[in-house]
């Protein structure tokens, strides 16, 4: 019972903390953001985690708080230089997404991991975060601690 109350005390706050603000810059110049995130990674020895969502999109706003501020975030700051790329409508940054295997139908948000020569560490291909709401913070901590895992060298 005491999981679930905390479940939705997430959702609630996580919807609540995010309707002013989307997560998501419209105006960014994805690929430029990128070769940044891509250089710093480099310096720092950690690969890029690209976030395709929308402002729209609710699972998007759940899996940014996650990220910012719920359990995951150290874990994230710590292995990962993100960028967060805006997809629209399905109308926006479609070809970066295309270029690193991504296929937006199965739903946002998605993620890429890449190495710092922008190698394809990792993607959803599936969906796997399209249902991020219902994950919780616990499914999305054992999402990224699973990925930051499997991008290390030699995994």
């Amino acid at each position: 019972m005491k999981s679930l109350l905390a479940a939705f005390a997430f959702l609630l706050a996580a919807t609540a903390a995010v309707a002013a603000e989307g997560p998501y810059n419209e105006a960014a110049d994805a690929r430029a953001e990128i070769r940044q995130a891509l250089s710093q990674a480099a310096d720092a020895r950690v690969p890029v985690l690209l976030v395709f969502g929308a402002n729209w999109c609710g699972d998007c706003k759940v899996l940014d708080l996650a990220m910012k501020g719920g359990s995951s975030a150290p874990l994230i700051t710590r292995e990962f230089r993100v960028v967060k790329i805006d997809v629209g409508r399905f109308d926006r940054n479609l070809d970066v997404a295309t270029s690193y295997g991504v296929p937006l139908k199965k739903g946002i948000p998605a993620v890429v991991v890449l190495s710092p020569a922008n190698q394809v560490l990792y993607a959803t291909r599936a969906g796997e975060l399209a249902d991020a709401r219902s994950m919780g913070e616990a499914g999305i901590l054992e999402f990224f601690r699973r990925v930051s895992s499997d991008a290390r060298p030699g995994s």
